[in-house]
């Protein structure tokens, strides 16, 4: 990866920021396209280039300009209940967006691209753990969009010349391990870091239903390490680079834990009690989500470097205690 170029786009938010240390570590000259709308400036590894995703002429200019080696994709919109809301919103940036983004590497002669992906496209699961031959099902216009973009790339790769390697995350979760980047969405919407601020006494979170067919009557995610995704990244980013057309792959730990689990685990570190509230289940919130991850460990040799949860709440903890961007503290 030594001298390689790598435009990041979406690269100031909380997964590309940390794919982007993680490449500049291991050698790669870094970009950042991002119009800083939910990222952070001071997120940024490398340059910035302020821009929109939708903007083909303004991406095709940057690539031909920087004359880069690969793509990488995190920019969309990322709120489920707000896709449902405005799906719109959801179809014009995540997926006119990606077209944009496609049109312009095309333009430019830039062919390798690793595009993040979610579990999302596959709905409530029909099987557990979820391989990537489950059925596609996504009951929220984001996960819809999801799908979209991959079968829009499915295409550019057998037809336009692209290798292209599609991620599907499961939950990301924790920081970079030692406190230099983590998670500041605003607002929060993700567990570990709502329940890491209310150990902080900055809220009380909500527990959104406890009568699951679960042991503990709460949902159970697959809760995967930030900077074990980033390396998820640069391992198919060599792939590509080595000959592979690529593919779609799951990233998770193959591990689930329940929302009560993850409470439990932030106030053994933290050595605070989390304040909460029962709540109603939420439409389209399945029982359980995790990942079968064989494919990508046997493809790419990927393995989850910190799949202890008490490391990634550890993580999370350090970044929260110290952030250095982001609206802090929060109030309710």
């Amino acid at each position: 990866m030594q001298g390689r170029r790598v435009l990041v786009v979406g690269g100031a938010g909380y997964i590309g920021s940390h794919c982007a240390l993680l490449l500049q570590e291991a050698g790669a000259e870094i970009t950042v396209y991002d119009d800083l709308s939910t990222g952070y400036a001071e997120a940024v590894t490398g340059r910035l280039v302020r821009g929109d995703v939708r903007d083909r002429a303004r991406l095709e200019t940057v690539l031909q300009e920087g004359r880069f080696d690969a793509v990488m994709h995190f920019a969309a919109r990322l709120l489920v209940g707000e896709s449902v809301a405005h799906p719109l919103a959801y179809f014009d940036t995540n997926v006119a967006g990606t077209c944009a983004l496609l049109s312009a590497m095309a333009a430019a002669d830039v062919r390798t691209l690793v595009f993040s992906s979610s579990c999302a496209i596959y709905g409530e699961p029909r099987t557990l753990p979820l391989d990537e031959a489950h059925p596609f099902a996504p009951v929220s216009p984001y996960g819809l969009t999801k799908l979209m973009v991959e079968q829009v790339l499915d295409a550019c790769r057998e037809r336009e010349g692209f290798r292209i390697a599609s991620l599907r995350y499961f939950n990301a979760a924790g920081a970079h391990p030692g406190g230099r980047l983590g998670e500041a969405h605003d607002p929060e919407t993700h567990l570990v870091p709502l329940a890491l601020e209310a150990a902080a006494g900055w809220r009380r979170i909500r527990l959104f239903g406890r009568d699951y067919p679960t042991p503990d009557g709460t949902c159970i995610r697959d809760y995967v390490h930030v900077w074990d995704l980033a390396e998820a990244h640069r391992l198919a980013l060599e792939a590509l680079w080595a000959g592979q057309a690529g593919r779609a792959w799951n990233v998770g730990t193959g591990t689930g834990s329940s929302v009560l689990e993850v409470i439990a685990a932030v106030e053994r570190v933290t050595g605070r009690s989390v304040q909460r509230d029962d709540a109603p289940r939420r439409p389209g919130d399945p029982p359980a989500l995790y990942a079968k991850a064989d494919a990508i460990r046997q493809d790419l040799g990927w393995i989850p470097r910190h799949p202890d949860l008490e490391v990634t709440v550890e993580h999370a903890w350090r970044w929260l205690q110290a952030p250095r961007y982001g609206r802090y503290p929060r109030r309710p």
